[in-house]
């Protein structure tokens, strides 16, 4: 090595040595947040998430650090992810569900919010609504049991289709609640409800493939993590097949695709933020209790509506939160 370049990385040294030593001194609390999907899916889920730590005084990589750590199989990454973030030590964590069931089988300390679409006293996270105990609380959006209003919305759009198809997550928690309230509404109009199960990227495939054999008259896409960070191309597939679709959840409208119908995710998120603010400052999570998100969003996408040929009733389109041209 030249004797200049020798010393240019010495001197480099001791300009990083200090910066280093005080970013060690000033470590952030770190919040490891779990969700299925990339982040690039989820952005504007986090973003939700970091409003609501700023209503609190925290702000993301001023006085506090966000870890987004995606998930793609619940069973194999979510026991890893949790084990990791506890070994370290974060602040806290944040995810669904099943995130919170693998956080309670690991025995971890660490507080815990949850956002989840299934009612979490039946899923044993949290013993009360008002007390949950422990150290852990959330927020519920009950995305779950608006089957019967998707299914509703669909026979006013496309009232010949007879037959509707529903695609889920089997993995996801508000699964069965889901399917449940799903066919007991189309029955009820006579309509039959063909289900469709989907995990992976393959599955979703496969799906559609299935749809071009069986003629369905509607699709309706169930709500949960993985649908929905595979929105885009959900949608893609929903408009190759010419299929009228209603979501679970608003950004698949954003993404091109027909209705939605559900709760904010956003504004769940948000107040996940504004809970996780107030654990850092030193309330118990087991003396907040779980919020439950009432505020419900349709949203139709009139583009998307011209190409497949359908036309939204006046009517209809007056109950709409928000219309996308």
């Amino acid at each position: 090595m030249r004797r200049r370049e020798f010393i240019m990385l010495l001197n480099g040294a001791a300009l990083a040595w200090p910066l280093t030593a005080h970013a060690q001194q000033t470590a952030w609390p770190v919040i490891g947040l779990l969700r299925g999907g990339p982040l690039a899916a989820s952005e504007h889920i986090v973003d939700a998430f970091r409003r609501g730590l700023k209503e609190t005084g925290y702000v993301d990589r001023q006085n506090i650090e966000i870890e987004y750590h995606p998930v793609e199989d619940q069973s194999r990454d979510l026991p890893r992810l949790i084990a990791e973030l506890k070994r370290r030590k974060v602040a806290l964590i944040v995810g669904n569900t099943p995130a919170a069931h693998a956080a309670r089988t690991a025995g971890t300390t660490v507080p815990f919010v949850f956002a989840s679409g299934s009612d979490p006293v039946r899923d044993g996270i949290v013993s009360s609504l008002n007390r949950p105990g422990g150290n852990v609380t959330g927020v519920v959006f009950f995305n779950a049991v608006l089957g019967a209003k998707r299914v509703e919305l669909l026979r006013q759009l496309v009232p010949g289709a007879t037959t509707i198809a529903m695609l889920v997550n089997p993995t996801s928690e508000s699964n069965d609640a889901d399917r449940r309230d799903t066919q007991t509404a189309a029955q009820s109009i006579g309509k039959q409800v063909v289900v469709f199960e989907a995990k992976t990227e393959r599955d979703i495939d496969t799906a559609f493939a299935a749809f071009a054999e069986r003629r369905p008259g509607a699709l309706l896409v169930g709500p949960g993590g993985f649908l929905n960070s595979h929105r885009e191309k959900l949608v893609a597939l929903a408009a190759r097949h010419a299929i009228p679709a209603i979501y679970a959840q608003r950004e698949a409208v954003v993404a091109g695709g027909l209705m939605s119908y559900g709760t904010s995710i956003t504004g769940a998120y948000r107040q996940a933020g504004i809970y996780a603010g107030r654990i850092l400052k030193g309330e118990k999570p087991g003396d907040l209790p779980v919020m439950q998100s009432t505020t419900f969003e349709f949203v139709i996408n009139l583009k998307t509506a011209k190409a497949l040929g359908l036309e939204f009733h006046p009517q209809l389109l007056a109950t709409a939160d928000e219309v996308i041209e």
